[in-house]
Formats: structure tokens, sequence, C-alpha cells
């Protein structure tokens, strides 16, 4: 919300300055973001009239002018500008005169001089030169009016500030220079000088028809009929001047006039061209598969969820967004039907963004209006329009389908006090809700004042008690609390011995070399069909981009997007990871304060590893990441627990290179490396090895618990075995623990692999040679030579049976 400070002033002007007032402002909830001179510091420069204009002797683009400065005297001015021509008003910057600065930061002084031998007295100005506006397409230009002589700040008023407001959703009331105005008042005690609108003058009995079908669409909608316009008369120069100051262009008279007043009173409205509607109008929600061309260019499709005026032919406007293209005012319009209505908030909330944009008229309406400002807008509106572009008016016809109503808010004084945290007053209390304007009751209950509050109806966010204390505090004044620290039971959540937090898991893997990302839970529907096999992803209703159109259901599609990223800024090795929710179907899940039902969202670790194994160096010879480096990061991350690794399919990962990693039994992720067609698709020059792992997993942690040191020593024995050559470790592994030892066997450890290149005596074609390190004891008592004999029998009888390996001979 943007407006100029003098324009503020007109409804309430308190004895404080322009920073004061902004920091009231803030201060009040209402944040001022910016405070911009309308223009730039500049002095003597005054407003001058053009008498004669001839050729420069020297030049053929620059025109010696005589001009009258208001100084007594004729000056000489020599100037380049197109559009000068004896009989105009312009700025002139009078020698001595100090301009804007330039490039250089330097103020522009302006000199008595010659140019190409003529003498010039001083500068006749464009806007740009002055700093009031980036067009430059020559001198500019003021009324026929304008007094010579008189100094172009005072006749310009351009000595005031714009303020530009953020203002949240809540304050709707506040889309208006009134509606500010009503709020300083009510801080400052100033006076609100509130705008007369008389009924304008009723010469026709014309009348346009006009039905609300819709009752959840519209509360009231009124019109007028006003015959014999002028389209073609100019916008008065204040009204230009305020609109611009407001961020608004001006377009013609009748729109500027809308616009004008929607900035004044917060009313949107839309002027139609009489003539161009066929019979009456009709207040409605679409139909499937209209259409209508709007006031942009842009032709929309409308479905039941949008809210339309229509006449007995076609749909003429999109209610409470944009009028359409088929009954816009133009130059040839004679007779216009001025519309203007109370549009249910919930009726036009996301309606314009669904079309992909926002007017100020959605903007105001999906966040309340003032229904009963209807027609004090519709007769403001006549007004200047009758004023500014003539004609004459018929009367009014209002309809008032749904009544403005908003229920009684009790406000307990008790409650106040304990939330505000200083003791208000009951007299503090009412004289708030006097100054904004709210009616209100008080009752005694219980030995507690209660008072009840009617909101009036430009406030739509005074629903609940807790909206009354923040109405009391900030009128008071958030600098009036006192300063002192809150009192409050703290209990620390200690968190069980056998987990972590989700820092210590990103402090983990970002140990072991990867950098963290932080990416959208919303991705491309693609990444979610090719790198999670995917085919119903949840889809975002109203995305931000058209290409994050879904929740992802994986985090590999956004690392992937990161290191393409990456390699278009010649990274040239690239270790990332990120912690995040996924998002699932899951019919499971109930709503609760924490979940969504029918949506799983677990949180997830997955990293990426591109490019070289090790950072540049000179110790090892250079080689590219494999899936073995991952793997081997998965099992640092999950140590002390040992992890399986099992062969496995993921639609995202190369089928001979993708393992599912199982801890205790349960699967708790993959790590594989990236599918060639999906390098290929995704256009990376080597293929990257990823993992991706259920967070819980990693939060978990084993309690070290206390064994004794055994006194007794190990024995060791090795065992070269012949296996085939399918013959995985695992299983191998698998059959040494599964050995009747009882007990004697401690690890075992694959130490050496041998495949003959040419045909060796007991090595199969398809077998090998696995060297493989027992370790043996006991703990009670040394192992003797029987006992450890019939151990490693055990063993080798065990491997025989379940992995079909043989002593090598």
């Amino acid at each position: 919300m943007q407006f100029p400070e003098s324009w503020l002033r007109t409804f309430c002007n308190p004895d404080l300055s322009t920073q004061q007032l902004s920091d009231l402002l803030t201060m009040a909830g209402l944040e001022v973001e910016e405070l911009d001179p309308v223009a730039p510091p500049f002095t003597g420069v005054v407003v001058a009239q053009v008498l004669e204009v001839s050729k420069h002797p020297d030049a053929d683009r620059l025109n010696v002018c005589k001009v009258d400065a208001g100084t007594g005297a004729v000056l000489q001015i020599v100037c380049g500008a197109p559009n000068v021509r004896p009989g105009i008003k312009v700025p002139c910057a009078t020698v001595g005169a100090e301009l804007p600065p330039g490039a250089d930061g330097k103020p522009f002084k302006i000199k008595l001089g010659k140019l190409r031998g003529v003498e010039s007295q001083g500068m006749l100005c464009s806007a740009r030169e002055l700093g009031v506006s980036e067009e430059s397409s020559g001198l500019h230009i003021l009324p026929e009016d304008a007094p010579v002589g008189t100094n172009i700040r005072e006749y310009l008023k351009l000595d005031d500030t714009l303020f530009t407001l953020k203002l949240t959703p809540n304050l709707a009331h506040c889309l208006s220079v009134l509606g500010v105005a009503r709020e300083v008042s009510a801080l400052t005690g100033s006076p609100l000088n509130t705008l007369a609108v008389p009924a304008a003058p009723v010469s026709l009995a014309d009348r346009l028809p006009a039905k609300v079908e819709a009752a959840d669409l519209c509360g009231r909608f009124a019109g007028r009929v006003i015959k014999g316009v002028n389209p073609k008369a100019a916008t008065p120069g204040w009204m230009v001047e305020r609109l611009a100051r407001c961020g608004q262009r001006s377009v013609s008279a009748l729109v500027d006039i809308s616009n004008y007043v929607m900035f004044e009173l917060g009313q949107p409205s839309h002027v139609f061209d009489l003539d161009k509607i066929h019979g009456g109008l009709t207040v409605r929600w679409a139909k499937q598969g209209e259409s209508l061309k709007l006031l942009n260019g842009q032709t929309v499709t409308l479905d039941e969820q949008v809210g339309v005026i229509a006449d007995e032919q076609l749909v003429e406007s999109l209610a409470g967004i944009m009028g359409g293209d088929a009954t816009a005012v133009g130059d040839g319009t004679r007779n216009v039907y001025l519309e203007a209505a109370f549009w249910q908030p919930r009726a036009i909330a996301g309606r314009a963004r669904r079309f992909n944009f926002s007017t100020d008229a959605s903007h105001r309406f999906e966040r309340g209006v003032d229904p009963v400002n209807t027609v004090q807008a519709i007769e403001r509106i006549t007004q200047l329009i009758l004023d500014i572009c003539g004609g004459e008016a018929g009367p009014v016809d209002d309809q008032i389908v749904v009544p403005a109503q908003r229920g009684d808010v009790t406000l307990r004084l008790s409650r106040a006090q304990r939330v505000i945290g200083m003791p208000v007053t009951l007299a503090q209390c009412e004289e708030v809700f006097r100054r904004l304007g709210l009616s209100f009751r008080t009752e005694a209950v219980e030995g507690d004042v209660h008072l009840i509050v009617s909101a009036p109806s430009w406030r739509f966010d005074l629903q609940i008690e807790e909206d009354l204390i923040e109405e009391v505090v900030r009128v008071i004044g958030f600098d009036k609390l006192p300063s002192r620290a809150p009192k409050a039971p703290i209990q620390a959540q200690v968190r069980q011995e056998g987990q972590v937090g989700m820092y210590a898991v990103r402090r983990a893997v970002a140990a072991r070399g990867y950098q963290e990302t932080i990416n959208f839970s919303f991705v491309e529907e693609r990444w979610e069909n090719e790198l999670a096999g995917n085919a119903q992803p949840i889809k975002v209703l109203n995305p931000i981009a058209s290409q994050l159109s879904v929740m992802r259901s994986s985090l590999i599609g956004s690392l992937i997007e990161v290191l393409r990223t990456n390699l278009s800024r010649k990274a040239e090795r690239v270790r990332i990871f990120e912690v995040g929710r996924v998002f699932r179907r899951d019919d499971s899940v109930v709503d609760s304060d924490q979940t969504v039902a029918g949506v799983n969202q677990p949180v997830r670790v997955s990293g990426l590893a591109y490019g070289a194994a090790d950072a540049l160096q000179w110790g090892v010879a250079a080689r590219q990441v494999d899936f073995f480096d991952v793997k081997g990061d998965v099992e640092a991350l999950l140590a002390p627990r040992r992890a399986t690794f099992e062969p496995a399919e993921h639609p995202a990962f190369h089928p001979g290179r993708c393992a599912r990693v199982v801890v205790g039994g349960q699967a708790v992720g993959f790590v594989g490396e990236l599918h060639p067609k999906w390098r290929q698709a995704y256009e990376l020059p080597s293929a990257p090895v990823l993992f991706e792992l259920d967070a819980a997993v990693l939060a978990q942690r084993v309690v070290p618990s206390y064994q004794t040191v055994s006194r007794l020593q190990s024995v060791f024995r090795d065992l070269a075995l012949v296996v085939n050559d399918l013959t995985s470790h695992d299983a191998l592994m698998a059959a040494v623990a599964a050995a009747s030892t009882d007990g004697l066997v401690r690890g075992a450890r694959l130490f050496d692999i041998y495949k003959p290149k040419t045909p060796v005596a007991g090595i199969g074609d398809n077998e090998r040679s696995l060297a493989i390190r027992l370790e043996l004891r006991d703990d009670e008592q040394t192992l003797t030579d029987e006992r450890t004999e019939a151990a490693v029998k055990a063993v080798v009888a065990s491997l025989a049976e379940r992995a079909g390996a043989r002593i090598r001979a």
C-alpha cells in the first residue's frame, strides 16, 4: 500500500514529523517498509514561460529562447529539447540553481555560460532532470495556469513523502488512505476529517436490470446508469498526481476516477460501457467451459468455482477481480454503468492466482471490503464523473442480499491484564475502543469486568478475544510495556541416551566430506516419475512455479539438480547431502497436530558423490568415486551397527550397482550409481553415486556397554577356499557364523581374492580363490589344538554346505 503523506494529512493531520508518523504506524502494526521523497533535493527552479524561440546560428539542434522566469527581466536560454515552443510554461533552473546529483553523485550547478558562442542564462528542465519521472521525451510542460516565478517545488508539491506500508492480511481496513487515517486518528487522538459525500443529483429514471443469483458470492450489489459522459475529458492534474504517487498510472478519466476512489475509500468498482451490455446483468457462479477476454488481453476459461457478472449473452466480468474487454469503456463511450459490490472474501480468495495474476481489486476483496460503504463509493464516483466528464445520473440500484453482520466479541479485563503483562484499566480499554470506533457495553461477571464489543463493518479481523487484546496494547503503545524478564517454568527436554538429534546427524555426514544443501519440497513431476518411480505424486494446488508442481517422495531428484547447477559452474568434484521430509501417499495416516490424513512425511537423509574420490593431492593416484566409496560412507554413518547390503533394484540406480541397506533385518534405504539412461537424460558427464537413508535409523545409536578385556589370547587360522564366482561375501560370512563352534569363532575377515588368468589346477573356469582369516578365542580357558581344529573343521563343513566352498588343494 503506497500513498503520499500529503493525501493522508488531508484526512488526519497529527502534530508529528514524517519520521515520527512513520514510527507510530510501524509500532502499531502497520509496518512502514519505505519512506521515499517525491523528488530529490534541488533549488533555484521556478515556473517560466517561453516567449520566443529562434534557431541557434551555429547548431542545427539547438534553439535560442526568450524566457520570462518572473525575475523582472527576460532571460536568454539555449535549449535543445524537441518540444520547446513559444507560449508553453516549463520548469526553469536559473543561474545559481542546484539540480539533483548526476552519475558522479554531485549536485549539478547552473552557471552563466555560452553554448556554441551564444550566452545562456539558465536551463529549461525535463521531468527526468528534476528527478520527478524516469521519462525524458523533452521539457516538462506545465499547465497554462501555472503562475510564472513560483518555486517549482511548491507548485508541484514536491516536498512530500511516499509511504509504503507492508500490511499483514488482517489489516484489510488499512488498504485505503481513509483507512490509514482512521488508524492515525485512533493512535494520536487527532480529529478525523471524514469525507462528506452528498447524493448526486438524479436527472434520469433509467435503470439497468440486475439480479444476484449467488448469495455466497455477493452480499451487496449496487449500480447506477450515467449517460452523456465525455470519455475524452482530461483527468485533473491533482488526481493524476495522487494516482502516480500511489503507483498507478493515468489511463483515462473514467478509469482514473474509479481507481482514485479505490485508493481513497478502499472500495473497488468497475465502469461498464452501457451500450455494449446485452439486456440486464446477472451475478452468478460461472459455468464450466465459459470463457472471458479480460481487460489485460488475457482470455481465461472458467468453471463453477469462479464468480462472474454476465449479461443475457456473455460473461462480462470476473467478479471482484477484473472487467471484461467486451464492455470496456473507450473513446467512443457515451453511456456507462457504474458498479460497486461487496464480494464475499471466501468467494474471491485465490481466484485471481488461478489465472496467474493479481489485481488491486482482488487483493482488497479477498481480505474484506466494508459492505456499508458501497453506496457511498457509488455517490463519490458519480460526483467526480459528473464534475470531470459531465453527463446525467440515474438512481442508485442497491440490492442487499446478505446484510452485514458482525458477532459480538467479549474482552475479559483480567485476561487482558494477564496477556498484556501490565495492569491496564477499564477506562483505558474503553478509551481505546472509542478511538477505534467500536461500540461496546460493560458487564460485571463474577468479580471481573467484561466488555462486549461489536466490531464495525470495516473490521473483518476482530473475531476472538485475543484480537481485542491486541487492539488495546497497540493503541496504548508497545513501548509502554514494562521491560522485565519473563517468569515461566522451564523444563529441559532430555533426549534419550540411545537417540541423537538431526544436528548431530548433519555433522556426521558433513564430517565425511559432504556439504549440506536445502531444496524445495515441491519438485518437477518428471523427477518423481523417473527417479522415484512415483506415478501418482501429491500435486501442489497452487505451485509457485509451473514446473514445481508436485511434492517429492525422494530427495534424489533435488540432489541431481544441485549437481547440474554445480557442474554448470565448472565444479569438478561435488559432495552434497540433504536432510528433509518426503511426502508419500499412505491411507493409514490420520489427522493430528503433526500429521495430515493420507500423507506419510518421513525425514530422509540423502547424499551424492561425483568426480574424483579424493580432493586434489599427491599421495595416491587419482581415481573416480565408485560404489564402494559411498558404501563405506554409509557404513561409517551407521557404525557401530553393522549394515548388510543386498542386491536390489531402484528406478534411479544402475541395475547392477545398487544395494538395499539393511540394519537389524529392516531395510533402511538404498545406495547405488545413477542409471546410465538418467545420466544421459540429465546431461551428466559421468554417473554420480547416491544414497538415501531413513533419518530415524541414523538418529539411533548403540549405547556402549561394559565388557571385560579377555585375559586370554586369540588364535588365528587362515583358510584358502575355492568358490563359485557368483558366491557373495555375505553368503560366506553367513556360513561362517552358522558353524557350530560353541562360540569360539569371534570374527572372520576376507583378506585376499585370487582369480587366475590362465588355468590352474584345482580352480575351475567359473571359480576363484578366497582367503579368510578366522579369529577364535575362549575367554574362560586357553584353547587347545584339538578344540581349535574341531572349530575350524566345523567352519569348513558349514562353508561347504551353505556356500559350496572347498579347501584349496
